[in-house]
């Protein structure tokens, strides 16, 4: 394990098998971080002795399979607040020591997630290409002078160069989502108030959202699941009703796609290829694609900064903007005095000029499920960006600033790489509530989406096409028929769970080692438990071979995980989880029960 972040699902699997422990990941974490220095990515880190402290109490005192973040390393945005630890928005004249975390914070600690500490932000949150801050400017992993991406720039390089595994940043205009499209890697923008706002330094308070950087989009999910909860401390927070826990199945649903006159890719050839492919592969996943029209959606983005709502900005930054104006550096210091020109009746006029849009939006979603939009129509260098500081910042911000105004939900997945090399991104975004469903239909397409170049073409053979294979029982890494994968090339690709839809079964076998047998439930069924299961990575040509070898009533079939994904992997025949068959679900999966039944 090179990389103290990553997959949870490596890292969890390493804890479960006693390979690692929290303690040796917190070494691997600050042996990280100081072979990098510290900055820009982060503005402080929690001392050694306290991160060596909190890895010990979990090695000592709690099981990995007890709580659903155990161990994982995890970085949160400066304007945020944790215990003890300075909070600056990137201003360190504003900078102050909260006594108690935010609610989104307490909530992933208690979840047994490992924090490291608190990242680089364009400051105040205002900007969208991690170059304005008194910190640094983050360049994005990808190199090449290219930006990092803002306001979250530290929390999406610390994620994307493995520092941790997953981090908390902040979404008001596309915060979240710009940096995950500059940095490779997912970017989840919740419905607003999923995620408390309670304890973050505010930007716009009406339309401020946490967001989740995560490698892939079951991690931003499992973060999702175990941060969200309404706060008594946060007025704006609402919670996911019950009949939107599961979201909608990627071949149900109603795709829309931006019409060719609507896409502004700034004369960015290589962007607008990718954002076709994209659409191509996504069309494939989907019941239907229609066209459909996004005046409506940058009318509404347009208010953000040429209406009120940059007013709103001033409401918690006024007096200090007034009273420390050379605090605050000259380009952040523009945006926000801007807000001084608005009154009363602009605001009102804002918000009536919004409701319309909204309901325009709104008649919109009648039609289709998800909309699929570029993240950014294209990329920036660092210089370029001190060219032209607020102009380029506003075409970064085209297809993300009329999110939170419209209440929508949003998703952002790597899309390859253009023929330069520079990142391209997709966003996929729905109305409120609607996040797993956008999550299942992003995690669909990341499935099979394309990897980034490594070697130039002729330089290597093409690699097999593979299929992934969700493993329960004697197949898994270590037992007895683990050898039938790896004899046929297959490779770890990591732990998983499968969805609250399954029962696991003991069945007799002529060798006595028993024989597991994973039976599905109706979705209805109280009894359905999620099951662990290994993801393992297998030639496709030889899967007939694999098939062939399975004894009945075992079989191949279709698993839903918990992420909402479906994969192939091991079922069995419900006649045969009669006796004397054993009921082993509460176990929790085949290794677990294996242990308990040799008393370890």
């Amino acid at each position: 394990m090179s990389k103290p972040g990553g997959p949870f699902s490596a890292l969890r699997s390493a804890y479960l098998s006693g390979a690692t422990t929290p303690v040796e990941q917190a070494e691997r974490v600050m042996a990280e971080l100081a072979g990098r220095d510290g900055g820009p990515v982060w503005i402080s880190t929690v001392a050694a002795d306290d991160l060596r402290a909190h890895a010990a109490w979990l090695t000592r005192h709690r099981d990995p399979a007890d709580l659903p973040l155990y161990g994982i390393p995890f970085a949160v945005k400066d304007n945020i607040d944790v215990a003890g630890m300075v909070t600056t928005a990137g201003c360190p004249d504003f900078a102050y020591r909260p006594a108690e975390d935010a609610p989104v914070v307490r909530r992933l600690l208690d979840a047994g997630a490992l924090l490291v500490g608190k990242t680089n932000l364009d400051q105040f949150a205002t900007g969208l290409t991690g170059a304005r801050s008194p910190y640094g400017s983050c360049e994005s992993v990808f190199g090449g002078g290219l930006v990092s991406g803002g306001s979250s720039s530290g929390s999406a390089v610390a994620v994307a160069s493995g520092q941790v595994s997953f981090a908390l940043g902040t979404d008001t205009a596309g915060s979240g989502r710009v940096p995950a499209a500059l940095n490779g890697i997912v970017g989840l923008k919740p419905t607003r108030g999923l995620l408390s706002t309670a304890g973050v330094v505010p930007a716009c308070r009406s339309l401020d959202c946490v967001s989740v950087f995560a490698t892939d989009v079951a991690d931003a999910v499992e973060v999702l699941h175990a941060a969200r909860g309404v706060s008594t401390a946060d007025p704006w927070g609402r919670a996911l009703p019950a009949e939107r826990a599961s979201g909608d199945a990627p071949g149900t649903l109603r795709l829309g796609v931006p019409r060719a006159e609507d896409l502004e890719f700034f004369g960015d050839e290589g962007q607008s290829e990718r954002f076709d492919a994209g659409v191509r592969r996504l069309s494939t996943l989907v019941a239907t694609a229609l066209p459909v029209p996004l005046d409506d959606f940058f009318a509404a983005g347009d208010l953000l900064y040429q209406g009120p709502w940059v007013a709103e900005r001033l409401v918690g930054l006024g007096d200090f903007l007034r009273g420390h104006p050379d605090s605050v550096l000259p380009v952040t210091r523009t945006v926000l005095e801007t807000g001084w020109r608005y009154d009363a009746v602009d605001a009102f006029r804002g918000q009536h000029r919004l409701r319309e849009l909204r309901a325009r939006v709104d008649r919109l979603w009648r039609e289709i499920d998800v909309l699929v939009v570029p993240t950014v129509g294209t990329t920036f260098t660092l210089d370029e960006i001190a060219e032209d500081p607020i102009g380029r910042n506003a075409m970064l911000g085209r297809y993300t600033q009329f999110a939170n105004l419209l209440d929508l939900a949003a998703v952002t997945v790597p899309n390859g790489f253009t023929d330069g090399g520079r990142p391209a991104s997709l966003t996929l975004l729905g109305p409120a509530f609607s996040d797993l469903t956008l999550a299942r239909l992003a995690a669909a397409l990341t499935a099979g989406a394309e990897a980034p170049p490594v070697v130039a073409a002729g330089d290597a053979p093409p690699a097999a096409a593979q299929t992934l294979i969700a493993v329960v029982g004697r197949h898994l890494s270590g037992e007895s028929r683990n050898g039938e994968l790896t004899g046929r090339g297959a490779t770890f690709v990591g732990a998983a769970r499968t969805a609250p839809l399954y029962r696991l079964y003991r069945m007799e076998s002529p060798d006595g080692e028993g024989l597991p047998g994973l039976v599905r439930v109706t979705p209805d069924d109280p009894q359905g438990q999620p099951i662990d299961v290994e993801l393992w990575s297998l030639p496709s040509s030889t899967v007939g071979e694999l098939l062939a070898g399975v004894p009945a009533p075992l079989s191949l079939g279709w698993v839903r995980l918990h992420d909402g994904r479906d994969v192939l992997g091991f079922l069995c025949e419900a006649y045969a989880a009669g006796p004397p068959a054993v009921d082993i679900s509460a176990a929790g999966g085949w290794r677990a029960y294996r242990q308990a039944a040799a008393g370890r």
